[in-house]
């Protein structure tokens, strides 16, 4: 009982600092201007103006023939996975498992070698090799056919005067309506406006209060640790919400999405953006949480903004970046929260298809504010 009383007066304090927060972010009429319509103008501007070489594209192959000719495309297919590495051929033994993989992001494309590939081969009669592609991925699709188109010619003998012929030939088939670059750029945007929102709403403002002394009264209050870390945060993450539901809306009607007022899909962004919200907004305490000198995150907002948005895939894809900026990408929470927008948004897929994008956003925020928790002096 002494336990449920306790639990629910922290919460009554939290609950007083998130309202606070809200009431002075509500007098802040530019900030919220600069966190929602600055990224808007930049979705716009890049979206209609915009190289590194892509590599390692996930192909599933699914060979229906097993002939001798099928046996042969597959080792051309294995040898530029070995060399080129333009993409990584990856074995199926199931076309709708592949596909399956393929509307789930865990594969970008499928090659079927169809059941008489060799005999048409054999007699020259028109063989073809389908590629299934993720188009909305412009960058990766154009590469792999490209690099399929060129192992193909390899492929074929040369060519003979009958009217029929054995070169087999590339029928791309599209999983998704054509994605243009605006559309492409559009999850990135979203996620740098929930980083402004957390990056000034959040940071700058946690440290702004440090040095006009509000910090100090803080202090001698009830509050514990965690409920100062908690307060600041939930605040800052439902301010970041705000900012990013409204480039939900607001950039997918911009951007062209088809349905983008779809209810179910619309409770699936929400959540994925409270998600995203929290993970930023945790990290920007983390990184604050020792700082008192108000420059400092004025000064690394343009380092951190390079740092995490440009490797997150959200302007060009993951697979054309250097093996040291990849690592980068791995523990980016910009690269998860852009690849699960991307899933909603471009190939308006289930919360199924994210899950590991969402488990890594939660997991980010327990540990940063965990971190950060533990960090926080409550004293001066």
């Amino acid at each position: 009982m002494m336990r449920m009383i306790m639990m629910k007066e922290s919460w009554s304090r939290i609950a007083a600092l998130i309202e606070r927060d809200l009431r002075r972010f509500r007098r802040s009429p530019t900030l919220i201007v600069v966190s929602m319509i600055f990224p808007l103008v930049q979705l716009v501007i890049l979206g209609y103006a915009f190289g590194g070489k892509i590599k390692n594209i996930n192909v599933g192959v699914v060979d229906q023939d097993y002939r001798e000719p099928a046996v042969r495309l597959k080792g051309m297919l294995n040898a530029v996975t070995v060399n080129a590495q333009t993409f990584k051929s990856i074995p199926y033994y199931d076309l709708g498992l592949a596909m399956g993989d393929l509307r789930n992001g865990r594969i970008d494309a499928v090659v079927n070698i169809p059941p008489d590939f060799s005999r048409y081969v054999l007699s020259g009669a028109d063989p073809r090799v389908a590629l299934i592609v993720d188009n909305t991925d412009q960058f990766s699709s154009s590469a792999l056919t490209s690099s399929l188109t060129e192992l193909l010619q390899a492929f074929n003998p040369k060519p003979s005067v009958s009217r029929q012929t054995r070169e087999a030939t590339l029928s791309v088939v599209e999983v998704y309506p054509y994605v243009p670059y605006i559309q492409f750029l559009l999850p990135g945007t979203i996620v740098l406006a929930i980083f402004v929102t957390c990056m000034i709403g959040g940071g700058i403002i946690y440290i702004d209060d440090k040095a006009r002394g509000l910090h100090e009264g803080y202090l001698v209050t009830p509050l514990t640790k965690f409920d100062l870390i908690m307060g600041f945060n939930l605040a800052g993450a439902i301010k970041a919400v705000l900012s990013g539901f409204v480039l939900v809306t607001l950039g997918s009607l911009i951007a062209g999405i088809a349905n983008p007022l779809d209810p179910l899909r619309l409770v699936r962004m929400l959540l994925l953006v409270a998600l995203t919200a929290l993970a930023l907004v945790s990290m920007m305490f983390l990184i604050m949480v020792r700082v008192s000198d108000p420059l400092v995150p004025r000064a690394i907002f343009g380092v951190l903004n390079t740092l995490l948005f440009f490797p997150s895939g959200a302007v060009y894809p993951i697979n054309a970046f250097p093996a040291w900026m990849k690592i980068i990408t791995v523990i980016d929470p910009f690269t998860y929260a852009v690849d699960g927008f991307k899933s909603l948004l471009l190939k308006n897929t289930g919360l199924a298809a994210i899950a590991g994008d969402m488990f890594f956003l939660a997991l980010f925020s327990l540990l940063a504010m965990a971190a950060a928790t533990r960090l926080f002096r409550r004293s001066l």
